[in-house]
């Protein structure tokens, strides 16, 4: 598949164990070398027979970065609420960070070692079954990265070890390495049956709308809620994640695509919505709120789309996330610059208002970010703690990591999250899918019911749960 252009990893490994590496304390050593092209989907899946359950993917929506982690050498999980799990999980990448080996020559964002992993919505909800393999806060290390960034193709290898290690680690890791990069890349089965679709009792769901619209119409303050729902698909045989995750990224190339595995468990999907990036001193986030379909045609899809401009319910709801991300942007940033209106975000089957937030920052870290923007207007509602409250009395499913951060921090502390939204959670036989719309006080129970049924379409797509239109 690719060859290794740069220096042999063994002889920075061998006068590391010789020379730094404590005696007793065992310490992370992460070796970055660049390599010839290489399909990171043709990765992922090699990967598929030694890593299942262990395997992560990453594209973001610009096309310029995409990374395939491969293998969990440490795992950082938190069970603590509200913000003490991102200071937990900092606090646990900084004590193995701190006193790791890392040889990483080059100046490209998504090499060397970093976490992959995410956040729950809501640690405030009891976590139901689907959900148990992972964590309110849950990332992991890989033994093997591919990173793709702006052409370039890198391979960062990651180990824990200590002095007593010998020469023949780096040997068994280099055939590991050698057998990912050469052979041949698995079939799939791609024609797998679904038995069963369940709605979870879409009337419930209907009246929630509109208890949702009394409420804000009885409490001035309450301006949006975010209510979501979901579908669960049934099949004959298991459902791979690699197939799923090859037609999103066929299907769905302009957002973010990505993949989370945990044991049997995989969190996957195509959001449009980035959460924040950070690199170096410049964040940015992104409003996204407001939505109508695509049009069949040219003529149909710019008259929708200025329908949508013109809309004052989707301008409002799209105000209401704007104002909160430029309000908790200014918190952490010495300076903030958002557009003056709105533009058209178009993805295959929707298309929203989309406003960017480019903040400046002393920040070292993105996980303040991360912790001041979740959830956004856009997937809580507003104020959020009186939107919290609805959801959590309204809504009958545990969102577990839908709509919630999902993303990547380096050891340099920069990294990129994204709101995990057109999302499932496949489990053997079953895929779990989530949707949900912006309530706000003349939302149509109905209306909103098309909506979610529009936002599904992605992953339903996806899984062969339904016919392309």
């Amino acid at each position: 598949m690719s060859t290794i252009k740069s220096h042999p990893i063994k002889e920075v490994f061998i006068h590391e164990v010789n020379n730094k590496l404590n005696h007793v304390q065992s310490v992370l050593f992460s070796y970055v070398e660049k390599v010839d092209s290489v399909d990171p989907l043709a990765f992922y899946q090699n990967g598929r027979a030694a890593y299942t359950g262990e395997r992560f993917f990453w594209k973001d929506r610009d096309g310029e970065l995409t990374i395939v982690g491969l293998g969990n050498i440490h795992a950082i999980r938190s069970e603590k609420r509200n913000e003490l799990r991102y200071k937990e999980v900092e606090q646990k990448w900084d004590t193995m960070t701190e006193c790791a080996s890392i040889h990483n020559p080059f100046d490209a964002y998504g090499t060397g070692p970093l976490l992959f992993g995410g956040f729950s919505f809501d640690p405030e909800r009891t976590q139901e079954k689907e959900w148990s393999n992972f964590s309110p806060a849950f990332f992991y290390v890989p033994e093997f990265m591919l990173t793709i960034y702006n052409g370039e193709s890198y391979l960062t290898t990651n180990m824990i070890c200590t002095s007593y290690d010998s020469d023949e680690l780096i040997d068994k890791i280099e055939r590991k390495k050698t057998q990912l990069f050469h052979q041949a890349v698995p079939s799939l089965e791609s024609n797998v049956h679904l038995i069963e679709m369940d709605e979870h009792d879409p009337e419930e769901w209907k009246r929630s709308i509109n208890e949702v619209v009394r409420s804000i119409t009885a409490d001035p303050e309450l301006k949006k809620v975010v209510l979501a729902r979901k579908l669960t698909a049934h099949f004959q045989s298991e459902i791979t994640p690699d197939l799923v995750l090859e037609r999103l990224l066929d299907q769905q190339p302009e957002s973010f695509v990505f993949s989370l595995e945990s044991m049997e468990s995989c969190f996957l999907g195509a959001s449009p919505e980035r959460l924040v990036r950070k690199r170096d001193q410049v964040a940015l986030s992104t409003c996204l709120a407001g939505s109508i379909k695509r049009g069949r045609d040219e003529l149909e899809d710019q008259k929708l789309g200025d329908e949508l401009m013109n809309d004052d319910k989707n301008r409002v709801e799209h105000d209401y996330v704007v104002q909160m991300i430029r309000e908790e942007m200014s918190h952490l940033c010495y300076e903030v610059d958002v557009s003056t209106k709105p533009t058209l975000m178009k993805v295959r089957d929707i298309q929203h208002l989309y406003t960017p937030v480019t903040g400046y920052t002393e920040q070292k870290s993105v996980l303040p970010f991360v912790e001041k923007l979740h959830p956004t207007p856009a997937l809580g509602g507003l104020p959020n703690d009186k939107a919290l409250q609805e959801i959590r009395r309204l809504e009958t499913m545990d969102r577990g990591f839908y709509g919630a951060p999902v993303g990547w921090m380096d050891y340099r502390k920069n990294g990129e999250f994204a709101v995990a939204i057109r999302s499932g959670l496949l489990n053997k036989q079953q895929a779990v899918l989530y949707a949900g719309c912006g309530v706000v006080a003349d939302s149509q129970a109905e209306s909103e019911f098309i909506e979610t049924g529009i936002k599904f379409r992605p992953m339903l797509r996806a899984i062969g749960g339904t016919a392309d239109e």
